[in-house]
């Protein structure tokens, strides 16, 4: 086990847009905004720390394999650290810091008191089976337990992890403490200490931040239309969601392709035939959508709901829907951000919109300190009220400054880890 340092100057990492040069990019332009000084800019970009681990896992064949895992945490000014922990085979340390420090301003939006951490294994799940998943996750666990605990870092699923993987990282903490530590995670099983509500937050926050945009704009949500790239734990819940509130969901794409269909997706249909097929591709109640073709479509909403990076300027040039309303973690590169803004293309932004997921992961963290269950609608009515308290506060801000849902979000929350940073003061 070892700790790494990371340079954080936006260099290139690969063909990939660079996932922390964006973050940097926005946290100073937020900075400069805000009126912060050099230093304390510094402070708030600069992660606190990066563990690197070297994760063997015995498979079941005997062989053993070395995997690569990282912990990163950005900044635990306004409280401990949290964060999901995604396994991934392009996960790497930039990625892994990026999502952290967007950790750092969603939380800070939300106003709930956590700071930005952020955990991956560069693995593909997907090759493993269930017994060398669970041998991957307690060692991985094991490697970075020195950073983890209820009042210090507490992780959460994200990609390809669900309440399984975080019931394993408890039961791990649990016994190398000596004792039951159900705060130490949250998005487990309601059976050991999860809570109601947590399952398809982030996708209640997407559509409850849809609702709030079109009424600002004066659309009329009855009958819009919608695309939704991803088909997974956030895109799935999110086309029954959309399709609730009256929208018509004319398309949706995973990673096998995409289907269409202008009169909109029957939800049921769609998700009967992903549970049998494991793809949306094939999909009798829709036409096979081209390659890089669902958000050139007309209409009214796009909703990316996979990968960071799936829109980039050239997405943007071309881009058909009035408003974008981000679900997944960095979708948008700072590239897209000017062509969207010429284009008078709305978005709000993924520190705000998916952050009904960290808030519901907080009243859970909450519930295991007190050691007392909320009932279900307490959660959901306490889920509703901070995220229209979020939306409002990003709303009013970024007509104060006169700039987009995106900077202006990013804005309040530095300034929000930035007040924190003055009133504890510089150690030593």
């Amino acid at each position: 086990m070892r700790a790494t340092g990371l340079a954080v100057d936006g260099s290139a990492a690969g063909a990939r847009p660079d996932p922390l040069a964006a973050v940097l990019e926005r946290i100073a332009d937020a900075a400069t905004l805000a009126g912060l000084d050099d230093g304390l800019h510094q402070m708030i970009a600069m992660p606190e720390r990066v563990l690197e681990v070297a994760v063997p896992v015995r498979r079941d064949d005997g062989r053993i394999e070395v995997l690569r895992g990282w912990r990163v945490h950005h900044d635990t000014s306004r409280g401990p650290g949290k964060g999901g922990v995604r396994f991934h085979p392009l996960v790497d340390a930039r990625e892994v810091t990026a999502l952290a420090a967007e950790m750092t301003v969603k939380c800070a939006v939300v106003d709930i008191p956590f700071g930005g951490a952020k955990g991956g294994v560069a693995v593909d799940p997907g090759t493993l089976s269930l017994g060398e998943l669970e041998r991957l996750t307690r060692r991985y666990t094991y490697d970075v337990a020195s950073l983890l605990g209820p009042e210090r870092d507490v992780p959460a699923p994200d990609v390809n992890t669900d309440g399984r993987v975080m019931a394993w990282i408890m039961d791990t903490m649990s016994m190398l403490r000596g004792q039951a530590v159900p705060g130490v995670v949250t998005g487990k099983p309601l059976a050991i200490g999860g809570s109601h509500g947590h399952v398809g937050a982030t996708s209640t926050g997407v559509v409850q931040c849809v609702g709030a945009i079109f009424a600002r704009l004066g659309l009329d949500v009855a009958g819009a239309r919608a695309v939704v790239q991803g088909y997974g734990k956030v895109g799935a819940p999110l086309v029954y969601l959309l399709t609730s509130l009256g929208m018509r969901v004319v398309a949706v794409e995973d990673v096998s392709g995409g289907v269409y269909n202008p009169a909109g997706l029957d939800p049921a249909a769609l998700s009967a035939h992903v549970g049998r097929a494991g793809a949306v591709v094939g999909f009798a109640g829709g036409d096979v959508l081209a390659p890089g073709e669902l958000f050139r479509l007309d209409c009214e909403l796009a909703v990316p709901a996979a990968l960071d990076g799936a829109i980039t300027a050239e997405v943007a040039e071309h881009l058909g829907a009035r408003v974008v309303v981000e679900a997944a973690n960095g979708p948008t590169v700072p590239e897209a951000d000017d062509v969207l803004d010429r284009r008078d293309v709305v978005v709000v932004p993924d520190v705000l919109a998916n952050a009904g997921g960290v808030t519901a992961s907080y009243f859970e963290w909450v519930q295991a300190r007190q050691g007392y269950p909320w009932e279900p609608d307490l959660v959901a009515s306490r889920l509703h009220a901070s995220m229209e308290r979020a939306f409002e506060a990003t709303w009013e801000r970024a007509g104060q400054l006169g700039v987009s849902l995106r900077r202006g979000a990013v804005v309040l929350g530095i300034e929000r880890v930035a007040e924190a940073t003055r009133l504890r003061g510089l150690f030593p």
